[in-house]
Formats: C-alpha cells, structure tokens, sequence
C-alpha cells in the first residue's frame, strides 16, 4: 500500500491511499462513497474484480472513505484504492473523489452489497457504444423480495420519476437508482455542486439539460445483509422523506422554467384578451358585457404572466449546458431591437394615458366616467407601459446573465495518478 500526498491546497482533509497492485492505466472508475461498510466491503470489491473481469475492462475500483471502522484497511487488502475525505455528504463524495477519478467511464453505487457489481457488463457495453450516461434501473433489471419498503417501490420512486419526467420530457424508469453510470468528461462538464441525497437528482437532471446521449441499463437490486442498517434508517425513520423533499427540490430548481416559460405565455395571452378587444369600448360576450372592470383584470394577468414568461426564459439560459436555449432567446431577444421595442411600448402607453389624465386634471381630479373610450385607452396603456418596462427590465437581466455563465465556466480540475 501506498500512502499519496495529494494538493493540500486544493483540500488539506483528503489523503489517496493506494493498493500495491494498483492498475496504472484503468478505462473505468468504479467510484464508492463508504461509511462504516466493513460488514460488506470487502464482497463488494471481490464483486468488482469479478465485473471487471466479466466485461473484460481495466478498472480501478475508487472508495471513497469517511469511515470511523476498518472499511478502508478492508478496502484496501481487496486491491482498491481509497480517498479518506470528512464526513461532509453523499454529494460531496463524488465532488472530492474527481480530481482523482482515472478512468475514461465513472461507475457508481453503493458499497453495500444491494447493487450487483459483478453485472458492471451492462454498463459497460453501453459506454463502448458512445452512450455518457448509463442510468441504472431496477424496474428493467430485479428487486428482491424484501429490498425496497413498499412505500418506496410502489408510491415513492415511480411517483417522483413521473414528475421528473413530466417536467423535463424524459423516459426514466427509476431516477433514484444509486448504481448509474458516466463519462468522465461528461461528470467534469456537469459540474455537480448539490453536497447531500440530491446530487442523484441533479445528476439526472443536468444530463437532461446537457442532453448527453442516454440510455437505461438493467440492475440487480439486492436486501440489506442481515445485521447491517441502511443509511436512511441509521438516520432514522424520517430520513426517506427528507431526501426525497431535498430530491423534489433539485427537480424544481433545475426545471424552473417548466413552471415559467408555458403557464407564463398561458397568463399573457388571457391578459391580452381581456386588455386588446376592449380598448374602446366595452364588449359583449352572449349574455357577458366585458366592462372597464374587466379590463382591468387582464392588465393584472398580463402584469403576471409577462414577466413569468421572460423569468423562464433566463432560468433557461442559466442551465443550458448545450447553448441551444441561450442561441433561441438571443435571436427572439436582441439588445438593441427588444429595447427599442419596450420603449416604444412604454412611449405608447404614455400618450394613450395623457389626455385621460389631462381631463382627470382639469375636472377637479374626478373621473369623467361618461368618456369611456378616453378611460378603456388609457388601461390599454397601462398595459404597454408594464409590458415595456419589464421587457425592458427582463433584456438586461438576460444579456447579463449570457454574460456571466459564460463567464463562470471553469477549468477541469486537474487528476491525480
């Protein structure tokens, strides 16, 4: 065994331990968060050896240790390496263990002995057909009796993968499976940040977003060893819940624009036509008369679905890994031509709500409500004036937002060997 000193000013906490039979040149980097797993970890090794083997691939086998037992001795007398990192989250394992990830493919579980490793073939083969991520699913593979509470496997996860898939457009059968698989570039590119349960989901989601060629590969999930508790239920009885709060969280946050972009447009169009036909007069709708009333009522739904809209369109850009979204609202979006387009909006709305203020003035300031065109024109600019400013207001905001994420790309980290 060999004991690495890695870039202490990079972490100072993590410390590379090496096997003496180390792989010098690996294609795959099988990368383990562990916590007190000495009861499994050395089958779970064996286990990889023998995928390894099977697939007939070179591999380094990565654990990623932040153990208080001998999980890491255990480890490391299997023939894998071991990065002792604090005990700081699920998320933050696979952020610490990257620098020194190898492999061209990254395979990714638990060291548990509930995911088959000695299967690593299909994922493998997958990889040598250019897919970057290889999603595991127990639904396509097995579930042994007595590995999934019911809860979980018939409510929780299909339930939670059906909204995922709804907001992003997806075809995941199982987004909360731990045993998954990436390109290295891929993982580097992604740029995961969430530090606990919710990397999963951010996982998932971003390769979404990158839109990376994606397929689904079938695992063998497998009950706990008898006299080992999983980590949920080392945490206690509310943990499962917790996760998946923090998990539905990622998926809102990343899919922001699912919930802005549609029902942003959907709000503007029913404000334009409350606002639009009755800026002269009222309207009669069958036995409906639409009055000033109602007017006013579509300037409010514009006055929320307009910037709704454009709110959507910035979340976009903000996780556009491909450039696709950020091209699409530059084009819709031009500096130039969109403020001149607002101000004009605003200028109009402007001139059709002077001569009613002009008359509100020279009336003692009481409305003259006999002049109803005067009146209908000038909440129709109201409603060009609002529409203007935040146009205005949402072209800058999402110039300087193409701005900065372009300018907060950051350098790969660098590997350790």
């Amino acid at each position: 065994m060999t004991d690495l000193d890695v870039d202490h000013a990079t972490d100072p906490d993590v410390r590379l331990l090496v096997p003496a039979d180390d792989e010098p040149e690996p294609e795959l980097s099988i990368v383990i968060p562990a916590l007190n797993e000495s009861l499994t970890i050395t089958d779970f090794v064996e286990w990889c050896h023998q995928g390894l083997k099977a697939a007939d691939i070179r591999g380094e086998i990565l654990i990623v240790d932040s153990s208080d037992d001998d999980t890491a001795d255990l480890a490391l007398a299997g023939g894998a390496r071991v990065l002792k990192t604090p005990r700081r989250g699920l998320g933050r394992a696979y952020i610490d263990a990257l620098p020194h990830v190898r492999g061209r493919y990254v395979l990714m579980g638990d060291a548990d002995c509930t995911y088959d490793f000695r299967e690593l073939g299909e994922f493998v083969g997958p990889f040598r057909e250019g897919y970057e991520f290889v999603m595991g699913s127990r639904w396509k593979g097995s579930i042994e009796k007595g590995a999934m509470p019911g809860l979980h496997q018939y409510f929780g996860t299909p339930f939670t993968t059906w909204i995922l898939n709804r907001v992003y457009g997806s075809r995941f059968s199982d987004i909360h499976c731990g045993m998954r698989g990436i390109t290295r570039d891929a993982l580097e590119r992604m740029d995961i940040s969430s530090q606990s349960w919710e990397y999963a989901s951010e996982m998932v989601l971003k390769s979404v977003h990158m839109g990376l060629r994606t397929i689904e590969a079938p695992v063998t999930f497998l009950k706990d060893r008898e006299g080992r508790l999983s980590h949920h239920k080392r945490s206690g009885w509310f943990s499962p819940f917790s996760a998946a709060w923090i998990n539905l969280r990622a998926m809102f946050v990343y899919g922001s624009d699912f919930f802005l972009i549609t029902p942003g447009l959907v709000l503007a169009a029913v404000g334009l036509l409350l606002t639009l036909p009755m800026s002269f007069s009222d309207v009669d709708v069958g036995a409906f008369t639409l009055s000033l009333n109602s007017q006013f009522l579509g300037v409010t739904i514009l006055a929320v679905g307009v910037p709704t809209f454009l709110l959507g369109c910035i979340a976009q850009v903000l996780f556009d890994y491909t450039g696709k979204h950020t091209r699409r609202w530059l084009r819709v979006f031009p500096y130039t031509r969109t403020v001149l387009i607002a101000v004009a909006l605003v200028l109009t709305g402007v001139a059709l709500a002077v001569p009613l203020l002009v008359t509100y003035a020279g009336n003692d300031f009481l409305l003259d409500k006999a002049d109803t065109i005067q009146n209908h024109l000038a909440v129709t600019g109201l409603a060009a004036a609002i529409t203007g400013s935040q146009l205005f207001v949402s072209t800058l905001v999402l110039h300087g937002t193409v701005l900065a994420t372009a300018r907060s790309s950051s350098p790969r980290p660098a590997r350790s060997r």
